[in-house]
């Protein structure tokens, strides 16, 4: 029977509107019927009921074709007159009137007023109350279509359907012995659940009375008195439900069985009516890394798996036939047409289930590429491959489906592989809905970890990506497979199979590890043996998602080199959206832990390697200068002697790239392109993109590769930015950026490459001439784009130090005169983007010591402080920290101008500034606090001795005290311990004799002994070591806190909940040790007293971990520590000349025991060399 016609996809598509008005003439029947029903008035006699017999069947044959001239404010009250009209002890005039309500709100995309919907669901329910069982069917269309989109209006009739004994709960159990009425209750509740943006939802107890009772009916096995559509159709209205519930209403699957229920039920589902696959599974699946069951028979014996080289096109060559034109809403024909395309394929992976003669792809319209919001299709919502055909109704009619059409066989596939993708589409709902964590507990159950061909194993996601006939459940399949893989990188990273597990067991991790082979051999199969360009997107798609997050690094090698030669040809395929997927999986193979040896090797391989120059399907390369049609000026030709040292053979990425982003397309592409316009002079959008983005990639990951095309990438910037496409401007800049990243990474003191490998400075002097000499000053100042303009700020900023210094000066002053002129944007994003490259360029050598430089640019950083964005007042004071950062430097130079020149009442600004912002966001904070301890380090005596710097000093220093000891994030609470140890440094501060130095050691000292985290406890004890004299300890008292709670603390060194510390302990130890050698070699004769009371009762445990101190040499966390033997015992051997220099009035007790426990330290250390 027929079910209620859905105009749109539950997961996608906008609920009914009405439509267009159309010529009077059209509408003139349904006018003069609905004019002569309208006059009647109820009637119980003959000729009466005969009257509105005739009138509804008029009305329901009327032709209503795109809307048939019909408004909908004319239908509503039509219904309503007609069923006051009809008394409900009529039961055949009760069944029509509600087909005529099923027919018009269906035919004409009807949703019914509130006014009038009360009335018709009253008399619809009280149908169903009081009318013959033979009507309930007609009466639940009816109320079905009534309710669509009208959940939120239907409170008040809520009890009556979905109460303990509504009305839908009882026409939808299982012992309903009707089961159409059955499917058409489920459908009724469907449709309740079905959410509209802005409106209330179900309540809480009927979700769940609903969900029961969706769960309930997809766990019953099929009746005997039922056909296998009504089936199918039943299964899919459940689901249905289910989704609804779990997009609309936000329902949460909180409790196990109630998830692990929904999973079973799902992956049963999915497979419902796959030939050749039975599913056997528990009513609940539990979490866990083994597989629960296998519920396939053994499996007969597979075809043989060809090799990789076996060519996608051949396939073809068996396709005679073309398929028959698919109109809207022919959903069956169009899944049969689908299952005959892949029957022929019997290539690896996916055999010839059923009979049936071979079929060409289908043509690729952009509204049916399954892309999901990336690529040239798109983010048309029908563009899923659980687009609006899932859910939409189709019609009961049996002549529907003729013999011609392919006969009731053709016709129960089409609704078994509706039921699989209704299956999908709820699962993927449900992904969504749960923690990720919580779904990699069920991963053994949807993702195998066994060969598919060979042996027996439970079925996968990835059983229906190779033998599922549908194209459209294929790409389902896949789809929900990339939401599964999508952000499980940290799940995956437990995976390890590098060496060989010869155990009684399967480790975890190679169970993992496994799982992550066969997902890479089961998608390369699939994208062997597919022939719908929509679906391989999807395969194309998912195979980027498992590059994205699989460890390469603890996986054995060949996976990547399998996937990277297998997509070669898909990178001129004649759809772009397949041709797109291909570059987007490049870009995630040049990204994923880069740099990786394996890809290292395939970026240098020959350019022929994998590819055929015979085969069109291959990209077309020439000449390392094949897109330059004549030198674009002059900085090839000087660039060409100082090109740094590279691969013999072109990297063939890059130069494919290249040739994407500036060549014109080619003819034999245009036409086919979908989402490209005609006529166009480059290839399609998406596609340089893509390329441009896999440039950023392989600059970001591989810069030793791309290097070598420094000034060929230097004139596509320039081309891309001279664009009047801002995405290809942005896209542009990005590239510029990551390239000059590429170059200072090189130029770091810490780097290991050999100068002779790197990036000449003349080069870079030349590569960024080009760059401002072409479009980049016009996009700094293109206020039109604000983005661009932020991007070309951040590609501003990555320019070499060095190479900067030796642009001329006229570059020069027009890149810092651009960056203070943007800092003043109106733009947040410009404005960020600008403090953030004042920041880089106040660190510049060439520009640190130029104080009107410096002063300008503490200006503009301490304008962008007070802006109301946290992220603008964020990268100010990123920026603030790196300006102290100079003044800190420039305190070492031997010239001491700078210091004298600088501003006092720029400082003092500076400082107020400073505290302002430690008291905002941890964003900002952890900045603040970096720049107040620069600020009070540099402060000269001649400043400290002024009276209005006094106060100021003060509420710096409580300000880091408050930022210590506050409950903040823990990078603010180490700089914050940072901060006061760089303070420390300034001998000209009152340390000691201030009021607030007992505040300050008290704060780090309860941070050494308490912080649960490790690095603030290192930071903290760093800080206590830097004082330089004793005075600075203040008195006898304050320097005995100091110790104890030092000693405390390396008693403390071990103690934490946290496993991730306890790679810290070695670092704090060793800080806690040089901070106590520290103490004793600055120990005053008061002091001696208390440091052999304390040695007394806890000596032992201070000698052996500073023995361990001496032996070891514990590397610290960046806090100065020495590292080498002789610098180790040369500190204990210091304290102790102190300790013994030491006049000791009124005995020598203390002195000797303090000395004989350094001395012993020492010879316990030497005893241990043998010397």
């Amino acid at each position: 029977m027929a079910t209620v016609q859905v105009a749109s996809s539950v997961l996608g598509g906008s609920p009914r509107e009405a439509p267009r008005e159309l010529p009077r003439e059209q509408g003139a029947g349904f006018r003069r019927l609905s004019a002569r029903l309208c006059a009647l008035r109820p009637d119980d006699s003959s000729s009466s009921r005969t009257e509105i017999h005739l009138l509804l069947d008029q009305l329901i044959s009327e032709n209503y074709s795109e809307g048939g001239g019909v408004a909908p404010e004319d239908v509503n009250p039509l219904l309503v007159q007609a069923c006051q009209l009809v008394p409900l002890n009529q039961n055949h005039l009760v069944s029509k009137v509600s087909q005529l309500i099923h027919h018009l709100l269906n035919t004409l995309q009807v949703i019914v007023d509130e006014q009038n919907l009360g009335f018709l669901l009253a008399y619809t329910i009280s149908a169903l109350q009081q009318c013959s069982p033979w009507t309930h069917v007609k009466v639940l269309q009816a109320l079905a279509a009534l309710v669509y989109c009208n959940g939120s209006k239907c409170q008040k009739f809520l009890p009556d359907l979905l109460g303990k004994s509504g009305l839908l709960v009882k026409l939808s159990d299982r012992t309903q012995s009707d089961p159409e009425v059955r499917r058409a209750a489920v459908h009724c509740m469907a449709n309740l659940c079905l959410s509209v943006p802005g409106q209330p939802y179900l309540e809480e107890p009927y979700q769940s009375i609903c969900f029961h009772a969706f769960l309930t009916t997809l766990q019953s096995p099929k009746s005997p008195d039922m056909d296998d559509i009504t089936f199918c159709m039943l299964l899919q209205n459940a689901l249905k439900g289910i989704q609804s519930l779990l997009n609309g209403g936000k329902m949460k699957l909180t409790q196990t069985d109630e998830l692990g229920a929904l999973l079973a039920v799902l992956k049963k589902s999915m497979f419902h009516g796959l030939p050749g696959v039975h599913v056997e599974m528990p009513t609940v699946l539990y979490p866990t890394p083994l597989p629960q069951c296998d519920g396939r028979p053994p499996a007969r014996p597979p075809l043989s798996e060809p090799g990789p080289s076996r060519p996608a096109a051949n396939k073809k060559k068996k396709s005679k036939i073309k398929p028959k034109k698919i109109q809207q809403g022919e959903e069956e024909e169009e899944e049969s047409s689908g299952e005959r395309e892949a029957t022929p394929v019997s290539g690896p992976g996916r055999v010839s289930l059923h009979g049936g003669s071979a079929q060409c792809p289908s043509p690729l319209g952009a509204q049916s590429s399954p892309l999901d919001g990336s690529g040239a299709a798109g983010k048309d919502p029908a563009s899923s491959p659980f687009g609006s055909a899932t859910w939409r109704r189709v019609s009961s009619s049996e002549s529907d489906y003729s013999d011609a059409e392919g006969g009731m066989q053709s016709k129960t596939r089409s609704y078994q592989a509706k039921v699989r993708q209704g299956a999908l589409a709820c699962f993927l709902s449900t992904i969504k809905s749960i923690e990720k964590k919580v779904l990699y507990g069920y991963w053994s159950a949807f993702v195998s970890d066994t060969p598919e061909l060979g042996s027996p194993q439970s079925v996968s996601l990835m059983t229906l990506t190779l033998k599922d006939p549908s194209p459209k459940t294929r790409a389902c399949a896949l789809q929900v497979l990339s939401a599964i893989l999508e952000g499980s990188k940290q799940f995956l990273s437990v995976a390890e199979d590098t060496s060989d597990h010869r155990r009684a067991f399967t480790p975890f991790s190679v169970m993992i590890a496994s799982s992550i082979r066969e997902l890479h051999r089961c998608l390369l199969l699939a994208l062997v043996a597919e022939s719908s360009s929509q679906t391989l997107t999807q395969i194309i798609k998912c195979l980027a998602n498992l590059v994205s997050n699989s460890p390469y690094n603890r996986l054995k090698l060949s996976l990547l080199t399998k996937v990277w030669n297998q997509i070669k040809p898909y990178i001129r395929h004649k759809d772009v959206n397949v041709r797109v997927s291909s570059l987007t999986l490049l870009g995630a193979i040049v990204s994923t832990h880069a740099p990786l040896p394996e890809v290292q090797l395939l970026l240098q391989q020959p350019c022929s390697s994998g590819l055929s120059n015979s085969n069109p399907a291959t990209p077309h390369l020439s000449h390392p200068d094949w897109w330059k049609k004549a030198p674009s000026g002059p900085f090839l030709e000087e660039a060409s002697a100082g090109s740094p040292k590279g691969p013999s053979e072109p990297c063939w990425l890059i130069r494919l790239c290249i040739s994407t982003v500036v060549l014109p397309r080619e003819d034999s592409c245009a036409g086919v392109d979908a989402g490209c316009a005609a006529g166009g002079a480059y290839v399609p959008s998406p596609m340089r993109l893509e390329a441009l983005q896999v440039l950023a990639h392989l600059a970001r990951g591989y810069f030793s590769v791309a290097q070598v095309y420094l000034m060929e990438l230097g004139e596509v910037i320039c081309k891309c930015m001279g664009e009047a496409d801002p995405s290809i401007q942005l896209h542009g800049a990005k590239l510029l950026e990551e390239l000059g990243t590429g170059v200072i990474q090189q130029y770091k003191p810490d780097s290991a490459l050999a100068p002779d490998q790197r990036v000449p400075v003349t080069l870079v002097v030349l590569f960024w001439t080009m760059m401002l000499s072409g479009p980049l000053p016009r996009a700094l100042q293109n206020s039109e784009h604000p983005t661009l303009q932020a991007s070309a700020c951040d590609a501003l900023s990555s320019i070499l130090p060095d190479a900067f210094r030796n642009l001329p000066s006229d570059w020069q002053i027009l890149c810092i005169t651009v960056l203070l002129g943007l800092n003043d944007s109106k733009n947040r994003l410009v404005k960020a983007a600008a403090s953030r490259a004042l920041g880089v360029y106040v660190l510049f050598p060439c520009l640190r010591q130029d104080v009107i430089f410096v002063a300008d640019t503490a200006n503009a950083i301490l304008m962008s402080l007070q802006d109301k964005s946290l992220n603008v007042r964020a990268k100010a004071a990123w920026s603030l920290g790196n300006l102290t950062d100079t003044l800190i430097v420039n305190m070492d130079t031997p010239d001491p101008s700078f210091q004298e020149e600088f501003s006092g009442l720029l400082l003092l600004k500076m400082l107020r500034s400073a505290i302002e912002a430690s008291r905002d966001k941890d964003k900002v904070k952890s900045n603040a606090v970096r720049a107040l301890g620069n600020l009070l380090h540099f402060l000269q005596p001649s400043h400290i001795e002024k009276p209005r710097f006094a106060e100021i000093i003060e509420e710096s220093i409580q300000a880091l005290i408050s930022a210590v000891l506050t409950e903040a994030a823990m990078k603010v609470r180490w700089n914050a311990c940072y901060a006061l140890g760089n303070a420390f440094k300034n001998p000209a501060l009152p340390l000691g004799i201030a009021p607030w130095t007992s505040q300050a050691y008290n704060a780090l000292t309860s941070v050494v002994t308490s912080c649960k985290n490790f690095k603030v406890r290192i930071r903290s004890a760093a800080a206590l070591s830097l004082p330089g004299r004793r005075e600075h300890y203040g008195p006898v008292g304050q320097y005995t806190q100091i110790w104890n709670a030092l000693v405390t603390a390396l008693q403390k060194s071990e103690d934490t909940m946290d496993f991730l510390e306890f790679k810290y302990c070695a670092s704090l130890r060793t800080q806690i040790c040089q901070a106590l050698i520290h103490l004793l070699s600055l120990s005053s004769a008061p002091d001696l007293p208390c440091i052999k009371e304390s040695l007394e009762l806890n000596g032992d445990m201070v000698q052996s971990y500073i023995l361990q101190f001496l032996k070891s040499g514990a590397e610290g966390d960046d806090n100065g520590a020495p590292h080498s033997p002789l610098e180790r015992d040369q500190m204990v051997r210091t304290a102790l000349e102190h300790v013994s220099s030491v006049q000791a009035p009124g005995g020598d007790a203390a002195k000797r025991a303090v000395m004989g426990f350094l001395q012993d330290t020492l010879t316990i250390y030497f005893d241990s060399f043998g010397s």
